[in-house]
Order: C-alpha cells, then structure tokens, then sequence
C-alpha cells in the first residue's frame, strides 16, 4: 500500500460523494475480513490505514497472561513486553502481521468488500437525497420504453414511470425532458432507493399550478382540491385569501398564459378552474360552470345532491360519459344526480297523480276523510299497503289521533285491503 492508494480512495470520493470515513473503514474491513479466513476463527485481529501515508497494517490481539494455554491467541508477560513497555498480565498486546503471507485473499477480499461498500454508500446519498421529496416534481430524460413502461435518466440513477402512470397516447422522443411528481420514494436492500413517479396523479398539477402561478407559491391563492380523468380532464378549486386577488384569474393568467403552459405538459388535457366556496350549493354551481343550476336539494344524511337544469344546459352538466358530474363530484365531495326541468316536471306531474290516487284510496277506508288522509300522506303513506304496514306509533304522533282511533284505522284498513284483494280488485 501506498499513497497511490489515498489518492484512488480521494477521487472515488469526490467521483461518488462518498465520505472518505466510509471508503477508509471499508478497506480496514476488507483487510479484517481476510483475516478471519486466513487464520482461525478464534484469532482476533484489528486493522488501520495510515490516511498519509497510505500503509495498511493488520495487527493479531494477544491476551497478556502468566501461563500460556492457547498459543494463538495468548502470550506470556516476557514475550509481550518485547511488543508493548508497559504490557502486564491481564491486558492485551497487539502484534503487526506479516500482510505477504495473504496478500493475494487480501487483495481480492477487499476489492470485494469496497464494491460493496461504494455500492451501498452510493445507494444511502440517492435515498437521502430524494427521501424528503415526496409530492414534489422531478426532471429526467426518456431513454426509451421497456413494457409499457417508460425508462428516465434521472443522471445519478435511472427510473422508471409505471404505464399506468403515463398520460394516455402521449409519446415522448429519446432525450427529451420529461417531468413526472413523486408518489414516494422507498429503500430496497437488493435494487436500492426506488422513486414511484407519475403524470397522472391529482398532485402532479397541483405542483404545475404552483410553479407556474406566483400567487399560489407565495401562499395568496390556496388550491382546495383536484380531480383528474388523466389525459382528458382535470377541475381544480382554488381560493384566495386576499379579497383583491381573483383566485381563477391568477391561474389562468394573462391571455391564458398560465394555464396554456400546463395544458401542453399534459398533452392538451382540459383544465376547468373552479373558484371554491364554503357554501356548498356555490360550490357545486361553480364545479359544474357555465351550466347553470335551477334548484339544488341536498339529502345529508345520504350526502347527496339533487340537481335541476335547463333542458339547454343538461348534456353540458353531465358531460361526455358522465365525466363533468363525476369530477364535480369528486370535487365537492357531494353525490351529484342531475335532473333536466323537463324530466323533473315530468315527475312532479306523476308524483301529484300518484298522492291524488293515493288520497281516493285512503278515503274509501271508513274513518278515513279527507283531513286524516291528507295528514296521513304527510307522513310518507302513499298507499293501502303502506298504511296496513305502518306501525301504530306513527299515526298517534298525528295531531288528533290517538291510540283507538289509530287501533281503528288499521283494523278497518286491514279489513279493506282483504276484501279488495279477495274481490280481485286494486289498492
């Protein structure tokens, strides 16, 4: 060994970014590491590389003892005085071993164990570097595709883009640059720090969006939310904290050029930026702009959302395959069912014919008139059966009803419903 050896062990680390710490105790190891296979297993042995000079040298530990019982491994307190002034019994002396008698297993030993070691330093400083940039964008080259996959150049590693995580029909030329956002960044012991990259997660134009738009980086304009159909469409909902600030406007803008940029890097895909509210009937109005809604009935308790539109606006509202009610819904976090006025009036005409019928048949039940049949379609009873089924709790919640008129109604409805259904007739 030589100082050549601190000159190779100094560019490896500047060629690597590897402490030079690491590469040093790496050496010592491999030097250790020959040992053990040279000599017996019970044999101790310690090893250090003079970092000016460049020498390696490996030392046997004796155990310093009156008696000699193992010679390998003790010696006595004359024999270890020769070695260390101030060795005495009890204590340990450490002996330089001759390095020719394993050169040749040293040499190829500690080859094997720097690979090793560079191999996985290398693989610590990737995972380090990457580790904290979770939903954050990367920038890479296309190398080319390898089963749908698409194979980057990240220029210390390469990686891959899953397909699946590919915006649908786009195409990229060998050395082009290609953006993608990290999912997650993970430590395998056998291939090593791996980066799950993609176009098409909601996060990638969440991350386009604050690039490109001054006031969202600065925290003026917040983003709420976003959905994406990758490669199609994607509604994003953004709010601004300062009053004199348009959310919408910012992200578009001047002449669009703000959106237009993120539009090409995701190959044409439509972006609808939406203004949210904490109101959520707004809220909704906005998701599913410039269709306008005539009627919002919300159902909490189901977290749905019934909407009527125009009969002009309801292909527009439900969009291409139920896309634009499906983003908005997303979006809003409402089951949205959207209804034409057409449509809507249409059931409102059935649903009168029905309570009209359904009032005829409870009135041909004797104590039935036309009051206590209209308190009882009130309460959700829209038919014989129904009101047969209901239990006597909820008719003598009924203003006027109490326990034995209620016992009569539904013995005399029972009656009804049986000679009608024995006389073949109809509720």
């Amino acid at each position: 060994m030589s100082r050549e050896l601190i000159q190779v062990i100094q560019q490896i680390s500047r060629e690597r970014q590897i402490e030079i710490d690491v590469l040093i105790e790496a050496i010592e190891s491999a030097f250790l590491s020959a040992a053990k296979k040279r000599f017996a297993q019970d044999e101790v042995f310690i090893s250090h590389l003079n970092r000016e000079t460049g020498d390696i040298n490996l030392f046997k530990v004796f155990e310093v003892v009156k008696n000699v019982s193992s010679p390998k491994t003790q010696l006595d307190i004359k024999e270890a005085l020769k070695y260390c002034s101030d060795a005495k019994i009890g204590s340990s002396v450490e002996v330089m071993v001759e390095m020719s008698d394993f050169s040749r297993i040293a040499a190829q030993t500690a080859k094997h164990v720097i690979l090793q070691k560079v191999k996985e330093a290398e693989r610590d400083n990737i995972y380090n570097e990457y580790k904290d940039k979770k939903g954050c964008l990367i920038n890479g080259i296309f190398d080319h595709r390898e089963k749908g996959n698409a194979v980057i150049d990240l220029g210390k590693i390469e990686t891959v883009i899953a397909d699946k995580e590919l915006i649908s029909h786009e195409t990229f030329k060998r050395g082009e640059r290609i953006r993608a956002y990290i999912i997650d960044v993970t430590k395998s012991p056998n291939k090593g720090p791996q980066l799950i990259l993609s176009r098409t997660h909601p996060g990638f134009v969440a991350k386009l969006f604050e690039m490109e738009v001054p006031e969202i980086s600065e925290g003026i304009v917040v983003i709420k939310g976003v959905v994406r159909e990758a490669g199609e469409r994607t509604k994003i909902a953004v709010h601004s904290k300062d009053k004199d600030i348009d959310p919408v406007g910012a992200c578009v803008g001047i002449r669009g050029s703000r959106v237009q940029s993120i539009v090409r890097e995701l190959k044409g895909e439509k972006i609808d930026i939406i203004r949210w509210s904490e109101d959520p009937s707004i809220f909704i109005q906005n998701a599913l702009s410039p269709a306008e809604i005539l009627k919002i009935n919300f159902h909490k308790t189901e977290g749905m959302a019934k909407l009527v539109v125009s009969d002009k606006f309801l292909s527009l509202a439900i969009g291409k395959k139920g896309q634009n009610a499906r983003l908005a819904s997303k979006l809003t976090g409402w089951k949205i069912d959207i209804k034409s006025e057409t449509e809507t009036e249409e059931e409102w005409r059935m649903e009168k014919i029905k309570l009209e019928q359904a009032r005829i048949d409870l009135t041909q039940i004797p104590g039935i008139g036309p009051s206590v049949a209209a308190k009882l379609l009130d309460i959700g009873i829209r038919s014989l059966k129904e009101l047969v089924n209901t239990d006597i709790s909820s008719i003598t919640n009924i203003q006027g009803i109490g326990k034995l008129k209620a016992a009569q109604i539904l013995k005399n409805a029972e009656e009804y419903l049986n000679r009608i259904s024995r006389g073949g007739g109809k509720e």
